[in-house]
């Protein structure tokens, strides 16, 4: 019954004009966000084949979004929500257009992708305040915890068709092809959104301190019921991967310097946040889970499913070859992939699972071990299909040939 009132709500969204262009708009633009950053990743390994290069890239993408976001939500309660989107979408796809010029004729070098990426970052960071203030704006207020549902599958659908995007597009025509299909979905989400018109604006005859009301919101996240267990169970998460598995230590990453040992725990710590998310969004509304406790114990399980899942990948779905010595001795990052992207999807099912409906704790626990299950049945089945279809042996050339391509 429940899930047949959300999906009625779904299709009454659909049927809402701005609502409709928002969401397609917001589709293509997430693809060419999730491909464009495979893309920032790939060229900067191109340009320097240096790990130290591949995290100082990585955290001038993130780094912006962490520290400035919590601001820029406090800017977006100030200023109209909708022109503010409209100008952050256009200069990411301005950047997206000049690092593609850049790359077609051969200007680019790490430094300037460095600080493009910081550019990046700052942009994105205000782009998805004002974008996410947006949505309740849109809608009549009955339709928001749907929306917002509706907003997050979005989004975590295009975490795993966006990088498929790169790698096809990489491939086939070239990196610099990649940003361009990036700058084009940004070009399309403008067009989008200048057919929205707010129905409400709650942005006028905003006063105080921004600086004070941004501390404000961490204050109150860091007391929310499911985001301060959500936070330690990261911390946990982290920690366990490292006693309980043998393809990573700090050591493999600090002294080593390993990329394929970083791109694991990357891949890892992301399908763990992935699947937290969905214990944020309420079962129908608010939070899922009613006390920390229940977020906690939840939370556990899905941190010890997300490794056997790595257990699985190992075992099931690479059996050819040992994952653990391909990963840490031969640093293969073919191999290294597959963990990650096997890690990721299993990420996505838990977080679906999280964000379902169930009748109790219990119910709750059940649900979550049998979309697991289901979800590793088929990954397995996917493997041997797409093992079997490929005109070349996938596990020869990641195993032999250090392969990245194949393994991503």
């Amino acid at each position: 019954m429940a899930r047949s009132v959300f999906f009625d709500g779904v299709f009454k969204l659909c049927q809402e004009k701005n609502f409709s262009w928002y969401i397609s708009g917001e589709t293509v633009a997430m693809l060419g966000i999730w491909a464009q950053k495979i893309a920032i990743g790939w060229l900067t390994w191109e340009l320097t084949k240096s790990n130290f290069w591949l995290g100082a890239i990585a955290f001038a993408d993130l780094f912006p979004t962490v520290l400035i976001t919590p601001f820029a939500g406090v800017v977006a309660d100030r200023v109209d929500r909708l022109k503010m989107s409209r100008l952050c979408q256009a200069l990411a796809g301005i950047h997206a257009f000049i690092m593609s010029a850049l790359i077609f004729t051969g200007l680019i070098d790490i430094w300037s992708l460095f600080a493009l990426t910081l550019v990046l970052g700052v942009v994105l960071a205000f782009a998805t305040a004002a974008r996410l203030a947006m949505v309740p704006n849109l809608i009549a207020a009955e339709n928001i915890p749907t929306a917002i549902s509706m907003n997050a599958s979005i989004y975590n659908i295009a975490r795993v068709l966006g990088p498929a995007i790169a790698a096809v597009v990489i491939s086939v025509i070239g990196i610099a092809a990649t940003f361009l299909y990036t700058g084009l979905s940004y070009a399309v989400f403008v067009v989008c959104m200048m057919r929205i018109r707010l129905l409400r604006t709650e942005s006028s005859g905003r006063r105080g301190d921004m600086f004070a009301e941004t501390f404000d919101g961490m204050r109150y996240a860091s007391r929310h019921p499911a985001i301060g267990p959500a936070l330690i169970l990261l911390i946990a998460a982290r920690w366990l991967f490292f006693w309980t598995t043998p393809l990573a230590s700090d050591k493999e990453i600090v002294d080593h310097q390993n990329g394929a040992v970083g791109v694991v725990l990357a891949g890892y710590m992301l399908s763990v946040g992935l699947a937290l998310t969905g214990a944020l969004y309420g079962r129908g509304q608010g939070v899922v889970w009613e006390t920390a406790l229940e977020m906690l114990a939840q939370g556990a399980v899905v941190v010890v499913l997300l490794l056997l899942s790595i257990w699985i990948n190992d075992k099931v779905i690479l059996k050819s070859f040992s994952v653990v010595q391909e990963i840490r001795e031969d640093r293969n990052l073919g191999a290294a992939f597959c963990v990650a992207g096997s890690c990721l999807a299993s990420g996505l099912v838990l977080n679906g699972a999280l964000s379902g409906y169930s009748l109790d704790f219990w119910s709750g626990l059940r649900d979550i071990g049998l979309y697991w299950l289901v979800g590793q049945a088929l990954l397995a089945l996917a493997g041997w299909v797409y093992h079997r279809l490929a005109r070349y042996d996938v596990h020869h050339v990641i195993e032999y040939d250090d392969n990245a391509a194949a393994g991503l």
